[in-house]
């Protein structure tokens, strides 16, 4: 009689990793010290002067806190970054999602690169409508911009704004021009109506397009064509060539039905596809046309339209969460939402209402 072979169980228990030595009392609070450390402004801003990425990374956590009296030293580190600043390219890059745009800076970071630049990329997530978080994502989808040592990637919330950009991706342009980068990309969450703010605070604003999508006439909308400073079709690779070439007629006709920008600059259309990189050197090459022929005097007043658009969207910004915060208005708009619903009132004289509830208070 045949022996019968014993197979081993997966039931059966095994010996496993031993477990770790337990950690000293002191070992965790050197960690927890670390981590909740307070440093002055003045060490934030000799770190961000020397290109600690560290202490960067510390400063913009304490822009986009909205803690009190982590505002009040952003604030004082900004002041104090303000000389420092401005002496960077800043691009911003839009389109519609499924465009190709972290494929497309990727590969135009890491071109910047080899020519001795050193990027930031301020790329923007989505916040959820409903939880308001966002998967922040951008690092795992520049698997090797992300380990270039000449580029620092920061995502952030877009926390439902709808410029297409974070609350406080402007301070954050400071900030990292403070530190030393040479262009700043700011990568916006898409390209829609109402996602126009990035052009409020980039010298050279980039919409990327697609060809062969059903996206070409939805593309030609008089507010993002009038503000784009060159249309750039990506993926124009492969059997999507001859639907590019068209795309690109179709937007150059279309652009010139517009009249010149106040700096005299007409846009360009350019075709690359950025997963086999071509067309990146001539998109880098016509920004840096655009930088010579748009004179020193009409940049510097660019620059200045956008200090002076920035104030207004901050005193909007603080105005509209100070009425929200009033005690006051808290409590009448609850009652004022029930009897809306009821049907009893209608959004105008609620909003009056409240208005002059806020004023009088």
């Amino acid at each position: 009689m045949s022996k019968i072979k014993k197979h081993k169980s997966a039931l059966n228990e095994v010996d496993g990793i031993s477990p770790p030595k337990k950690t000293s009392r002191s070992s965790i609070d050197k960690i927890r010290a670390k981590r909740g450390k307070v440093y002055t402004a003045d060490t934030y801003i000799e770190n961000i002067r020397k290109g600690n990425i560290s202490f960067l990374s510390k400063a913009i956590t304490l822009v986009e806190s909205k803690n009190n009296s982590h505002q009040i030293l952003a604030q004082k580190i900004i002041k104090a970054c303000l000389p420092y600043s401005g002496s960077s390219i800043r691009i911003g890059i839009t389109g519609v999602p499924g465009v190709g745009k972290s494929t497309f800076i990727e590969t135009f970071g890491n071109h910047l690169s080899l020519l001795g630049k050193k990027i930031a990329v301020l790329a923007v997530d989505p916040s959820s409508s409903i939880n308001k978080g966002s998967i922040l994502g951008d690092k795992t989808r520049m698997e090797t911009l992300v380990q270039n040592p000449n580029v620092y990637i920061r995502p952030s919330a877009s926390g439902g704004t709808l410029g297409g950009v974070a609350k406080k991706t402007r301070e954050t342009i400071l900030l990292c021009e403070a530190a030393g980068f040479d262009v700043i990309l700011i990568e916006t969450v898409g390209v829609g109506q109402s996602e126009t703010a990035v052009h409020s605070m980039v010298d050279f604003f980039l919409l990327l397009k697609l060809a062969g999508a059903g996206d070409e006439l939805q593309g030609i909308k008089r507010g993002i064509i009038e503000m784009a400073d060159s249309i750039v079709i990506n993926k124009a690779d492969g059997e999507n060539i001859m639907n590019a070439e068209i795309a690109k007629t179709a937007f150059e006709n279309a652009l010139y039905l517009y009249p010149l920008k106040s700096d005299k600059w007409q846009p360009k259309v350019l075709l690359c596809s950025a997963l086999k990189d071509t067309g990146i050197i001539e998109v880098w090459h016509l920004i840096q046309n655009y930088i010579l022929k748009t004179t020193a005097k009409s940049f510097e007043k660019k620059r200045q339209r956008q200090e002076e658009f920035w104030l207004y969207d901050t005193i909007n910004e603080k105005l509209k969460d100070h009425f929200f915060s009033n005690s006051a208005i808290k409590k009448e708009l609850k009652d004022q939402l029930l009897l809306l619903a009821k049907k009893k009132t209608t959004p105008y004289e609620v909003a009056s209402l409240l208005l002059d509830l806020y004023s009088n208070s």
